[in-house]
């Protein structure tokens, strides 16, 4: 069991700014994640889309704003649990228990939901004989690329995440990238130098077609392909790797008993606040009259949330406001020298 101050539900930008919201005010917390890594929606399906909405960044990528708010949060030491679902959630007194698909249990006085719009899950390929060599030769997301060093794969999808992956696992792998469509939606440039790679022999691309079918019974031995004109191909393979994108579910949260509306959670605009005591909302996936779905406003809502925690967190203590740019406790929680 981890207790802690405050549980993070999201690893979005909001939820990587509530880390520092409740650092500066002394809480600890821990955030937990359904995807593998940092930076939600803004960063798994925007990774190179300009955002222009943060304060004194006239522009920024999602991976920088992801990769700026993660060395913004370090001093807090806040603990991450990724790749994991939150299933079950309980009272008891005055704590909340949650426990992972994982079985991770954790304990703490406050939650902040800050899935954005639902948590996200791969869209996984339709076949029932992929799911025995999930983990093991078929792939949904990559965390460590030397498993397939000097391998045959097959590459599935026609968007920026299979296109970055076949030119970097080209460089030591015979790489087949696989689409449905002629065209591609990756980048522009990421899409030239995929074509220049196939020109030299680097990459295969086979278009348009789809996965028939998978072969191999213990072991994936390769698969077969099905061109639009009714043409089969077999190819031989080591891993797949699919990215057909992500599918946003609400998830479990749904069976919480909160008060939701058409996949969106109702706050309280004082605290963010919702209507089961200690659980907040905060960014796309909270409601309230006038909302407006910016980046920008998940801030102010997380700051406002992690106010309302200290409350929970040390009811025998009293909160005090300070300024940032003058306060020597948060300067020296930090480890900045004035």
């Amino acid at each position: 069991m981890i207790n802690t101050d405050a549980i993070i539900i999201g690893a979005g930008p909001t939820g990587l700014f509530a880390v520092h919201q409740l650092g500066i005010i002394g809480l600890k917390c821990e955030i937990i994640d359904n995807l593998d890594r940092s930076g939600g929606q803004c960063i798994e399906l925007y990774p190179d889309k300009p955002i222009y909405d943060i304060p004194a960044i006239p522009e920024c990528t999602g991976e920088e704003l992801t990769n700026g708010l993660l060395k913004q949060i370090e001093p807090f030491k806040a603990g991450f649990h990724l790749g994991q679902r939150v299933d079950e959630i309980k009272k008891e007194n005055n704590l909340w228990i949650l426990k992972t698909n994982k079985g991770n249990l954790f304990s703490a006085p406050n939650i902040i939901i800050a899935g954005g719009v639902g948590s996200f899950e791969p869209r996984k390929l339709a076949f029932k004989e992929a799911e025995k060599f999930e983990g093991s030769q078929i792939f949904y997301s990559i965390t460590n690329k030397d498993l397939f060093k000097n391998k045959k794969i097959s590459i599935f999808g026609g968007g920026d995440s299979a296109l970055d992956w076949a030119l970097e696992l080209s460089k030591s792998n015979e790489v087949t990238l696989i689409h449905r469509r002629t065209e591609f939606r990756g980048a522009a440039h990421t899409l030239s130098e995929t074509k220049q790679k196939e020109k030299e022999g680097k990459i295969l691309i086979k278009t348009p077609c789809n996965l028939k079918s998978i072969e191999g019974d213990k072991v994936m031995s390769g698969i077969e392909i099905e061109y639009e004109d009714g043409k089969l191909e077999k190819i031989k393979t080591d891993y797949i790797l699919s990215f057909f994108g992500l599918i946003m579910k609400l998830g479990p949260i749904a069976e919480w008993g909160l008060n939701i509306d058409k996949k969106t959670i109702p706050v309280d605009t004082e605290n963010f606040q919702t209507n089961k005591e200690g659980i907040f909302a905060v960014g796309d996936i909270c409601t309230y009259p006038g909302k407006l779905k910016l980046i920008l406003s998940g801030f102010h809502e997380a700051a406002l949330a992690a106010r309302a925690c200290f409350k929970r967190a040390k009811p025998n203590e009293t909160y005090r406001f300070e300024f940032t740019t003058a306060s020597k406790s948060i300067h020296d929680r930090l480890g900045v020298k004035k």
